[in-house]
């Protein structure tokens, strides 16, 4: 049978569409394509408190593996502790909870895509499945449109040999040497003697040497007296951070599907933090009306582009993070940020920062030079050509 919606990509993006259009549009007649045999990957998204409205949170509840109600940052002259709340979503419970609350027949799990168009997808196999509306939802796409810095990480779920005494996520521990960038080290405290910890990297480029990141956690783990018994599993990525680009550009070089998600450039501009942007995305397209790709990616277009004007500011600032002093000095322009009143970084991190808000955080004495501040903020993208 022909369905109305192929959703193609079974991570946040999608996962959470799913889920809405279930609870919400039992009507649209959809389908959840992944290549992998589960749902989510293996990845961990967190997000604070104050980024979704207590509806949002209602809603996605049953997701959250973890919560705290604080959070710690650390910096090599500065240490604070934070009241906002802070939650994670762990990839093994985001496919328990959708296997559970999805219809198991509209769950195309191990169908790997060979090619997707408007009016379906053809599987690695040869078979093929057509539908009235494509949604791409594999994930970031490399595009010379865009202007990008990268934050990149290694994590590992560890379990030690006695508890590790955290009771909340140390979000940024800055302390550690600074290399390749702006560098911290993340850490949630999962159980007593479980630790999510990541080596992280604010960087110009996308190489993530592995084998040299697995060691930096092992000098961090001994550093603060964590002896690791045994590595649970392990998580990398590389995230993209805008600094600008021509978003009309990017828009045209779709050329199937309707992208959602990081696809669709839709996730926070400086921190790289994707669920709020997916949760707000779930309700906007649970509303939409599915009759063709051409006319969903249009609509899709329109909102992007609305969240990038709004977001001019967050590529601003990080030209000044990433072009505005030596790689091994961005630790200062964070250093300073924490020093702000949390309720601005609370409304930093939901992307809904006021004019004032903007004032406060350019003003004072810079962490980085004047003038090179001043340039890259002015600063162009560089050249690029139009995708064939």
């Amino acid at each position: 049978m022909r369905p109305e919606l192929l959703i193609v990509g079974g991570g946040l993006a999608g996962g959470l569409l799913a889920l809405r259009l279930a609870e919400t549009r039992p009507e649209v007649d959809w389908r959840l394509v992944e290549a992998e045999p589960r749902l989510g990957g293996n990845h961990t998204w967190s997000f604070h408190q104050p980024d979704l409205t207590p509806a949002q949170h209602a809603w996605i509840e049953p997701l959250v593996a973890h919560r705290w109600p604080g959070y710690e940052v650390r910096f090599p002259h500065r240490r604070r502790h934070l009241g906002s709340g802070y939650a994670s979503i762990s990839a093994e419970r985001f496919d328990e909870v959708l296997r559970t609350r999805l219809p198991a027949e509209r769950l195309l799990l191990g169908h790997a895509v060979a090619r997707l168009e408007d009016d379906g997808v053809v599987f690695a196999d040869g078979s093929a499945l057509q539908a009235s509306v494509v949604i791409d939802a594999r994930g970031p796409r490399s595009d010379p449109a865009l202007w990008l810095g990268y934050q990149k990480f290694l994590g590992q779920e560890v379990r030690l040999a006695r508890p590790h005494g955290l009771a909340e996520p140390i979000v940024m521990d800055a302390t550690v040497n600074q290399l390749d960038g702006y560098r911290f080290v993340y850490s949630l405290p999962l159980a007593p003697d479980r630790l999510l910890i990541e080596d992280t990297y604010y960087a110009d480029g996308e190489s993530l040497p592995v084998e040299r990141l697995r060691q930096h956690l092992r000098d961090y783990a001994d550093h603060q007296g964590w002896e690791i018994a045994e590595v649970l599993r392990e998580e990398q990525g590389v995230l993209p951070i805008t600094l600008g680009g021509d978003l009309e550009h990017y828009w045209r070089n779709v050329k199937a599907g309707a992208p959602i998600g990081l696809a669709a450039g839709l996730f926070h501009p400086t921190t790289g933090y994707s669920l709020p942007e997916a949760v707000q995305l779930a309700e906007h397209l649970a509303a939409q009306a599915f009759t063709s790709t051409e006319a969903l990616r249009h609509s899709l277009h329109a909102y992007a582009q609305r969240r990038w004007q709004r977001q001019g500011f967050f590529r601003l600032l990080n030209r000044m993070l990433f072009l505005a002093g030596r790689p091994e000095h961005r630790v200062r322009v964070m250093q300073r940020f924490y020093g702000l009143g949390e309720p601005l970084i609370q409304r930093f991190y939901a992307g809904r920062l006021t004019a004032f808000d903007r004032l406060r955080i350019l003003s004072g004495k810079p962490p980085v030079p004047l003038k090179p501040a001043l340039d890259a903020a002015l600063a162009r993208p560089p050249q690029f050509k139009e995708a064939p």
